[in-house]
Order: structure tokens, then C-alpha cells, then sequence
């Protein structure tokens, strides 16, 4: 008996038909959209580093548990890239010299962590990154906040679908030292276990923290105190020099108001972050959960080289932003089929047919022809069945007189349209088509 080889994809990686490669083109694009208007460049790098890399600057959880780690024929230790930031850190290091800084830079990676597959968590996801490089100003705070809140808007999330919640880990270890009675010593400690607070029963949380050896009654209260108490408890000078405040008096400049609250909980795992960290949360509470993160790594570029470089960025991972839009219903309808199908009931027609096509791609539309012969009746049914939305008929009489048919599929109209006006024509059609499918 003959024994097949498997159809599915590796557990915790997706495979991603054209209906739903469809839906994420067009989420993604209102991204690239948003993060090229504030000026930012593309970039990528391989998918395979060192894994020294890591080791020290990811999160403990990541690269002992989660990374994808293997020994290539030369001897290096690899690991396939669990994100994206030692990367783009090392690549501002190795230009340094000749980089006209603040540097904006972006870019789409696929990442990898071997973690347990649940909602919102697979093996491999993608995910849209964007740092600024060169400059330690609030403003640079001011602007990533921006950019975040205005990718949101761009995919139809509304003021009240999200929350920005931001902290300072130099105002949380400050208030946590001078007011919860923790030594330096333990604050990297504690901070992992914080990174943990929201998603533990709290008096799990306490026992964690007596674990560490401190007062978990204190430092409780201390992390929980309200916006306008907590920020006291850090030594002054260390809340004068907090960008996240600043931005919090000033305020953003956006298309829409943001919820924007300060929050000491948000800590975020990895290491190399000094002062500003950040997340998105949807408000839903069918899905309360982060749908982006980053923070300010200020001393991680020092790492490479000489020159100390500060950085701040974030990352919104496809996963979770795709869950949030099915979750308020605002995921875009999926768009599969050509444009425009050039057909004849003349088999002798082909020349013509081709021609037309040529033109029409050449105009900036999606074209398809026969690729075997069949009646004009049977070519628009499958025409339809497939999403075309419209079909260029070139009947000989028609083309004897310089014109075609143009025929809307989903509405069954059709007219003669001159050749000269034929692509027109056909984005108007199409742009209908799209219009009536986005309302519906």
C-alpha cells in the first residue's frame, strides 16, 4: 500500500492558503503605509545568527527554553532568530561610521520560538519591527507612540479598542528601591517575576517574590500604587529625566484620541531594555491580551562596538493582531480573483485577446485569459466562480469597430467601451466592485 507523505505544516507553523495570504496583504500594507509616512527605511537580515547573539541580551525563557538552536557543518552555534532586535543592533554597530543618524529603520522577519501552541502563540510568526536609532530626546518616545496608535487606526481599530500602556523600568527600579525595599542586587530578579504579575493569581505572585527574599507585601503595594502615587516614589531626579513622563504631560499628536495610560506592570522580559517599555492591549475582554511590545535599549549597540548608539523600537506580531481584528469583526474581506478576464468567442482571436491583456496589465490591473478553449458562457461562469469581477468580451464585430464588451460579473451589466477608454473603464468597474464588497 502506497504511503503518502504528510499535507500539514510542522505544529506551530501555519500554512497561508491565498484567501488568507489575501487578508494579510492588505493589513500589512496599511502598516508599511503608516511606519514609510514617518519616514523609516526597510531592511532585513538572515534568519539564522550566532547564538551568542542571544544569549546575553533575550530574555532567560527565550534562549534557554524557546530557541531554535543547532550546530552547523562548520561548527557555529546557531540559533534561528527568536526576534529581531540583537540583529538590527548589530547591523547599526557594523555601519556606525558612515550612518547619518536619528536612523529609522523596519522591516517584516518571520521569527522563531519553540513554545507551546496556543492563542496568539505558534512556533513561527511574523512580525512588523520598527526602531529609531541616535537619539535619547522624549521625542523619539513621542514618535514610536505615534506610530504604534497609528498603525492601529489604519486597520479600522478605534479609540476605544486599545489601550498604550507605558512604564519606565528607571522610575519602576527607583520607586522599588527607595519605597518597596529591594536591593539592586535583586531587581533583574523581581522584574522577571513582575513580567509574570498579570498572568498569576496574585498570592502565587507574593510567594515568588518571598522566594526572592523580599518583602512581597511591599512590593505589591509599591507596583500597584495608582499612576499619580507611583510617580512619586522614585527619587526625583530620576522621574525628571523619565522620556515616558514626559510624554505623558506633553501628549501625542494623533488622528484619533489614545488611550494612553501609565503602568509600572509593564516590565517586558529582555534584558537589554533601560528605561522606556510599552504595549498595545485590546480592550475586549474576549481577548485581553498584548497585540504589540517594545521599550528603549539605549547601551545594546555599545555591545558591537565603541560607539554607544541609543535605540528604541517595537515589534506587532501578525498573530495577535489578526486575532484582534477578528475579535472586533474589522478583519478586511479576503480578495482573490483577477481584476479583469480578457476573453473571445472567436478561438481565432487570440492575438487580439493577448493585446488587450498586455495593455490592461500594463495599466496596473490583475488580467487573465483562457488557458483552453471553451464556450463564452462557460468562460464567465468560471470567471466568476473564481472573483473576477469583470470580463472584457473581444467579439469580432466589436473589435471590427475598435471596441470591446465590458461585462461587471456580480451584476450581470454590460456595455461597449471603446478600446482607447478600456482600462479606465475597467478601474472604474473594479473599484465599484471593491467598494459594494467592503460595505457588505
Amino acid at each position: 500500500m502506497t504511503q503518502f507523505l504528510p499535507t500539514g505544516p510542522l505544529p506551530g507553523t501555519r500554512d497561508f492558503f491565498p484567501e488568507e495570504m489575501s487578508v494579510r496583504q492588505l493589513v500589512f500594507a496599511h502598516l508599511y503605509e503608516v511606519v514609510e509616512s514617518y519616514g523609516y527605511l526597510r531592511y532585513d537580515a538572515p534568519m539564522l545568527e550566532p547564538f551568542e547573539l542571544y544569549a546575553s541580551k533575550s530574555s532567560e525563557e527565550i534562549v534557554a527554553q524557546q530557541t531554535y538552536r543547532m550546530t552547523d557543518r562548520g561548527g557555529r552555534d546557531l540559533v534561528m532568530r527568536p526576534e529581531m532586535t540583537p540583529s538590527v543592533a548589530r547591523m547599526i554597530a557594523a555601519c556606525a561610521g558612515k550612518l547619518q543618524l536619528p536612523a529609522r529603520w523596519y522591516s517584516h522577519p518571520n521569527l522563531w520560538r519553540y513554545e507551546r501552541k496556543q492563542r496568539g502563540r505558534y512556533r513561527e510568526h511574523w512580525q512588523v519591527n520598527v526602531d529609531l536609532f541616535g537619539t535619547e530626546s522624549w521625542e523619539a518616545e513621542a514618535e514610536i507612540f505615534e506610530i504604534l496608535a497609528e498603525m492601529m487606526f489604519s486597520v479600522g481599530a478605534k479609540t476605544s479598542d486599545f489601550v498604550l500602556r507605558v512604564s519606565d523600568r528607571a522610575l519602576v527600579r527607583g520607586a522599588l528601591t527607595a519605597n518597596g525595599g529591594v536591593p539592586e542586587e535583586k531587581l533583574d530578579a523581581l522584574f522577571g517575576a513582575l513580567d509574570q504579575f498579570e498572568k498569576l493569581p496574585v498570592e502565587e505572585s507574593k510567594k515568588i517574590i518571598t522566594a526572592l527574599g523580599l518583602d512581597a507585601e511591599r512590593v505589591v503595594a509599591t507596583i500597584t500604587a495608582p499612576e499619580d502615587e507611583f510617580l512619586k516614589l522614585a527619587p526625583t531626579e530620576v522621574a525628571l529625566r523619565s522620556n515616558v513622563a514626559r510624554v505623558i504631560r506633553e501628549g501625542l499628536v494623533t488622528s484619533q484620541p489614545v488611550q494612553l495610560k501609565f503602568d509600572p506592570l509593564i516590565i517586558r522580559g529582555f534584558t537589554y531594555y533601560t528605561s522606556s517599555v510599552f504595549e498595545i492591549f485590546d480592550t475586549d475582554p474576549e481577548n485581553r491580551r498584548s497585540i504589540a511590545g517594545g521599550g528603549r535599549y539605549d547601551n545594546l549597540v555599545g555591545l558591537f562596538g565603541k560607539q554607544r548608539i541609543p535605540g528604541i523600537g517595537f515589534g506587532m506580531g501578525d498573530v495577535t493582531l489578526i486575532d484582534f481584528l477578528h475579535t472586533h469583526q474589522i478583519a478586511p474581506a479576503a480578495r482573490v480573483g483577477a481584476d479583469v478576464q480578457v476573453i473571445s468567442p472567436d478561438p481565432a482571436a487570440r492575438g487580439p485577446v493577448k493585446q488587450i491583456a498586455h495593455d490592461l496589465r500594463r495599466a496596473g490591473l490583475r488580467v487573465v485569459t483562457p488557458l483552453e478553449p471553451k464556450k463564452l458562457g462557460k468562460q464567465l461562469e468560471k470567471a466568476a466562480r473564481e472573483g473576477v469581477r469583470c470580463a472584457v468580451i473581444a467579439g469580432p464585430d466589436e473589435l471590427a469597430r475598435g471596441a470591446v464588451k465590458l461585462r461587471d460579473l456580480a451584476r450581470s451589466e454590460e456595455r461597449e467601451v471603446l478600446l482607447s477608454d478600456l482600462a479606465a473603464a475597467v478601474k472604474q468597474a473594479v473599484a465599484r466592485s471593491v467598494s459594494t464588497e467592503v460595505k457588505s
